[in-house]
């Protein structure tokens, strides 16, 4: 038994944290910033004011997870963002393919508490900043009301992930609310005055066939939606979550401080809408159905923005600028939506999408603020105006971004610097060439490792892919749409492709080849030549030889210009010929793909971007892949065959199809595919790092999408490793994941490494993208 006397008054329990960083914010930027930084052995305090982490990709909001690859509805190929958050998407992917939000929460809390340099303390709000002088902060103050307890954090660096960002605010950090003007930054996209408005927030709803009729009497509060909402004729019975993104409101607002106010709002709306569906009879298929759940907590779009050294803007998205300090990508369209959300006028998109030709860089310089002098920002919101902010914002960039200040808090503990120090000449690279090893991509990158000792071996494979033909399987395909291969050039000709079109009458096809006009884009706008050719009725065989002297000085010319390589992908583009069927093939290989001149309305791609006023964005077609288990690629033969799949590749630095597959692909007829590492002198190997092929071309939405598979059909998934006996000293069974270290207990001593691999499938040879071994 506990009995108090009666007192004046009492203090909550206190408890007092000392760390190396503070991170506030538990969605997937402040979760993937604190994972980077503890595996990087920092010790780290995660704080966040919700019971559950992944913020809008939690169970409490259900926003699925997206960046670069933009539901393959752009021209970024294999853009998946790296390291930790590719870890959980994989994961997620192979725990949950039905997309159950409850499962992802799951997944995320077991990251943070499997790591032990992570102190978790959930459904905590932080209210108070204390600092030792005007630019900065020694310690935050927190409260837990499920445990009644304060919590004092005191530590050299902080990060805001918060969203709203709290800590910033608190602390006076210099921030920024609403659009600025055109003449501020040369902003085409912005207004010409500057104004207030924001995006606005959503609240999602599912429901459920109970198996028989449910009766639905709506709240008092719900609107009556005939009247209010003029875009209800939108709803259909079978759409939920995240897929009515677009019930939005509150950019007329104050997007902090009147959230309660917008929530109601959006409460409203939802009741009145289930009321409508329900009771309206418009929507007899809706009679079994009930609300299964409705969003407490609206998900939030826009509302501060603080200001770093550097202001990511419109020219840095669509012109794809490099930066010296570039250390996240990003590719997510400019996305703006109207200010009155919902309640605007019929006939208005919910919803100005430009998509810029590939992914670009953000620099380092936006991840810290500019007056506070140990505050790191991440999430949506780091420094970027109001139009770059549109791209920038979503989750899967928002966790990259985490990443990168992650690993930066970790240099600036180890080498005594404040993350505005980091960012000079002399130290950036280290955070570059730290988080690319972790599998983060960072564009025009790519791993410069002196301590790999895979650097100074000799690297050998019992077979490298040499690709003469993809096998026809199934029947011919209409061409519904325009089709392109992708082939990858090499410094040699492009050989013969050789192809089996099917005419239902005579008709001509017509061919070009075309490439993109940066080396990495994947946007095919320049044709370096065409042809036409003549079929006939039933099966035809085409020979399509490009003659070097017609592609290769425009060619060398472009990349010259862009002062790249010559190399990239080549696109066999047939134009759409609704008289003509195609055969594609079952054989996936690693770093091919085949593309399509479609459509994709979920992100405003209508087969070409067209502005019709001078925003600044650029006029371009889209040429996308499908998705499993359509995505195959076109039979075809290649004379010579093409050679580009070699061992060299596991040594390049880079961990993904860019401007080539850069990676080592085995034979298919190869019943046991092993590369072999050799050096002069025995080695002392600690670690070995191995990256797998994932499918970086899968956006692996989080929910409310179902996937055709929950392993990538590229990925190896049974490894081992022998020593110079040719003994097993490890071995990788059922391996989903895109990195997978191997730690030695001891040092292994051998001048040789052989690493054998199994096939995925007879359909997809083995693959891997890197290896690299570090020494005791």
């Amino acid at each position: 038994m506990i009995k108090a006397e009666a007192i004046e008054k009492r203090a909550p329990k206190s408890v007092h944290y000392h760390t190396d960083l503070v991170v506030v914010g538990g969605g997937l930027s402040g979760l993937c910033g604190a994972i980077t930084a503890a595996r990087a052995g920092i010790k780290v305090v995660l704080v966040t004011d919700r019971p559950v982490l992944g913020g809008n990709a939690s169970s409490e909001v259900r926003l699925w997870v997206l960046g670069a690859t933009s539901h393959m509805g752009n021209n970024n190929r294999w853009a998946r963002e790296g390291g930790v958050l590719d870890e959980l998407l994989v994961e997620n992917m192979y725990r949950n393919p039905d997309s159950n939000p409850l499962i992802f929460d799951t997944i995320l809390l077991e990251k943070a508490i499997n790591e032990p340099n992570i102190t978790l303390l959930l459904n905590t709000s932080v209210y108070e900043v204390e600092k030792s002088g005007p630019d900065t902060i020694s310690k935050i103050h927190g409260f837990c009301s499920q445990n009644s307890t304060h919590y004092e954090l005191s530590a050299p660096l902080f990060c805001d992930a918060s969203g709203d960002g709290i800590v910033g605010f608190l602390a006076g950090a210099a921030f920024r609310m609403g659009a600025e003007s055109r003449e501020e930054f040369g902003e085409k996209f912005a207004p010409s005055q500057e104004y207030g408005e924001l995006l606005g927030h959503s609240l999602y709803f599912y429901s459920k066939n109970a198996g028989k009729p449910v009766k639905f009497v709506a709240p008092s509060f719900a609107h009556d939606v005939t009247q209010k909402v003029p875009k209800f004729r939108s709803f259909n019975a079978n759409e939920f979550g995240c897929k009515l993104w677009w019930v939005e409101y509150g950019g007329r607002l104050d997007t902090v401080h009147d959230t309660e106010t917008i929530k109601w709002e959006l409460w409203k709306v939802i009741y009145g809408v289930w009321d409508y569906i329900k009771n309206s009879g418009k929507f007899p298929e809706a009679e079994n159905l009930t609300l299964e759940w409705v969003g407490q907590i609206p998900g939030k779009r826009e509302s501060r923005r603080f200001e770093g050294d550097y202001m990511l803007i419109q020219q840095d998205i669509v012109e794809q600028r490099t930066h010296y300090d570039d250390v996240a990508l990003g590719g997510w369209s400019i996305d703006l939506h109207p200010a009155d959300g919902v309640f605007s006028e019929i006939g208005q998109s919910s919803c100005n999408q430009w998509h810029s030709k590939g992914i670009y860089g953000i620099p380092y310089r936006c991840f810290y603020s500019r007056n506070i002098n140990n505050l790191f920002l991440a999430g949506r919101i780091i420094s970027a105006s109001h139009v770059a902010f549109a791209s920038s914002r979503v989750m899967a960039t928002s966790a990259h971004v985490g990443q990168a200040v992650g690993m930066a808090a970790k240099l600036c503990i180890e080498k005594g610097l404040l993350p505005r120090q980091l960012s000079e000449k002399q130290h950036i690279a280290s955070l570059q060439q730290a988080l690319l090893k972790t599998g983060q991509h960072i564009p025009q990158l790519r791993l410069k490792d002196d301590q790999d000792l895979v650097q100074t071996a000799i690297l050998s494979a019992s077979s490298e892919l040499v690709l003469d033909e993809l096998l026809p399987s199934g029947e011919p395909q209409p061409m519904v749409f325009s089709v392109a291969q992708m082939i990858p050039f090499s410094n040699a000709p492009l050989g013969k492709v050789i192809l089996h079109p099917y005419a239902d009458e005579p008709t001509e096809l017509q061919i070009e080849l075309r490439v993109s006009s940066k080396a990495d884009n994947h946007t095919p706008d320049v044709t370096l030549c065409q042809q036409t050719i003549s079929l006939q009725k039933g099966r035809n065989c085409v020979h399509l030889a490009f003659d070097e002297a017609d592609y290769r000085p425009q060619l060398n010319q472009l990349r010259v210009a862009q002062s790249e390589s010559p190399l990239g992908y080549a696109f066999m583009t047939i134009l759409k010929n609704e008289k003509v069927r195609l055969q594609y093939s079952d054989q996936r290989i690693t770093g091919l793909l085949t593309v399509f001149n479609q459509i994709n309305e979920a992100v405003s791609n209508y087969g070409k971007q067209e502005p019709t006023q001078d925003i600044g964005v650029d006029t371009f077609e889209f040429w996308c892949p499908q998705r499993r288990p359509a995505g195959k690629n076109l039979s075809l033969k290649f004379e010579p065959p093409l050679s580009l799949f070699q061992a060299n590749h596991l040594s390049n630095g880079l961990q993904r199809p860019t401007c080539q597959p850069n990676a080592w692909v085995s034979s298919p007829t190869d019943a046991h595919p092993t590369v072999q590492l050799s050096w002069d002198s025995p080695q002392q190997i600690r670690e070995l790092v191995l990256h797998f092929d994932t499918d970086f071309d899968h956006p692996m939405e989080t929910v409310l999408m179902s996937h055709p598979e929950n392993e990538m059909p590229f990925c190896v998934k049974n490894v081992r490793v022998l020593n110079q006996q040719q003994e097993v000293i490890a071995e990788i069974k059922d391996n989903h994941q895109s990195q997978r270290i191997i730690t030695f207990r001891e040092p292994i001593e051998t001048t040789t490494l052989t690493i054998e691999v199994e096939h995925p499938s007879n359909v997809v040879p083995a693959a891997l993208f890197e290896i690299r071994c570090y020494g005791g």
